[in-house]
């Protein structure tokens, strides 16, 4: 493909490259000069603007191919260097999530929201639910811990058990 057809939608997924259906269309001097000129531009005016919109024209599309060599320059000159397009966007957020991290609201966020957990932390430390679920936890472990501590696990030994399958009290 002709590269004076080349998109410079630098955030197009195809940026770079356009279909073979769409192509440049030039300006049709034909069309434009049967058109009627804008009042208060004499002749001369508007053949000035006309020339210099031509001049334009070509020159975009001069830098259209500019570009394009620029960026198959730029690919080749990653990809000889083993830098891929992953490890950029990896590179780039991990600049754009530090740059958050030191910003002046996230910051001021952070705090505010360590501060609020640390108020709940302790209010919750203090509450009646957390004593009464404090208390059965420490229960609970007192019973299981408790007796094997004192020489007793109270487990099913296959020591000595001989040929004797262990016996499950629980029905299920």
């Amino acid at each position: 493909m002709d590269s004076a057809g080349q998109d410079i939608n630098l955030n197009s997924p195809n940026k770079g490259l356009l279909s073979d259906s769409m192509t440049d269309v030039p300006v049709d001097t034909g069309v434009a000069a049967r058109t009627p000129a804008v009042e208060g531009l004499t002749e001369a005016e508007e053949e000035e603007l006309r020339a210099e919109l031509t001049k334009v024209e070509e020159e975009i599309v001069t830098l259209r191919q500019v570009l394009a060599a620029k960026e198959r320059h730029c690919g080749e000159l990653k990809r000889r260097l083993g830098l891929s397009t992953l490890g950029e966007l990896k590179q780039n957020l991990s600049r754009s999530w530090h740059d958050v991290q030191v910003s002046s609201a996230y910051v001021k966020t952070s705090e505010k929201l360590g501060e609020w957990n640390e108020k709940v932390t302790q209010s919750d430390l203090n509450s009646a639910t957390f004593k009464s679920f404090e208390d059965r936890v420490g229960t609970i472990k007192s019973k299981v811990v408790g007796d094997r501590e004192n020489g007793s696990d109270n487990l099913p030994s296959s020591a000595g058990s001989g040929d004797k399958p262990l016996s499950d009290p629980a029905p299920f």
